[in-house]
């Protein structure tokens, strides 16, 4: 059994602005706790500096690893990297950092129950969004309906960035994803109920 607690997937396409603060935040948190980690990058196919800033991170971040794909979208760069990953839970997390990485917290034991899959939700109660644009919110908010209706009712937010599954829910669900897109949130949220990982 891998001793790496914790896996930080992180998908990237011309991330070269965002990465380099977000690889700070992250691997200082992760520095701070008492388990063993990793951080991969999955850099799908950018044609800007993100494999260099990776790289020049990784020269200081001994946990931090760079994977290295031709371009073909968000979700099969996720798929790679959860795949390649080493965790007992692996986390994924957008590149913006949208949520700060504390939050991780509330989605592994003991804070949250032990599950295959905990995924972060922008429409719980207390939540709040910032710097989020109407247009993108309103856009959300029509996808999210739709996909309760025809795949995933009672999932108000599939497709948050904040998704937590455990290593053998991992090993089961993404060799089973084919969609590359942005709805390969729902599609994986989909084959779990279908499996039996989520029962909500």
């Amino acid at each position: 059994m891998s001793t790496c607690y914790l896996s930080i997937v992180i998908p990237a396409y011309n991330e070269e602005d965002r990465l380099p603060d977000t690889l700070v935040k992250v691997s200082a948190y992760l520095s701070r706790q008492s388990y063993d980690w990793e951080i991969i990058v999955s850099d799908d196919g950018s044609e800007d500096e993100t494999a260099a800033v990776v790289r020049n991170a990784a020269s200081h971040t001994a946990n931090l690893r760079l994977l290295t794909l031709p371009h073909r979208g968000k979700g099969s760069a996720v798929k790679h990297g959860m795949l390649a990953a080493k965790g007992q839970h692996r986390f994924l997390c957008d590149a913006d950092l949208s949520m700060p990485i504390e939050f991780v917290e509330t989605l592994l034991p003991p804070r949250a129950p032990t599950t295959d899959i905990v995924i972060g939700s922008r429409e719980a109660p207390g939540a709040r969004r910032i710097g989020e644009p109407l247009r993108r919110w309103l856009m959300g908010r029509l996808f999210n309906a739709m996909t309760q209706i025809l795949a995933v009712p009672g999932i108000s937010d599939t497709q948050c960035g904040f998704k937590v599954f455990n290593a053998s829910a991992a090993q089961i669900l993404f060799p089973l994803q084919t969609l590359d897109g942005f709805a390969f949130d729902a599609e994986l949220l989909f084959l779990a109920r279908r499996l039996g990982l989520i029962d909500w």
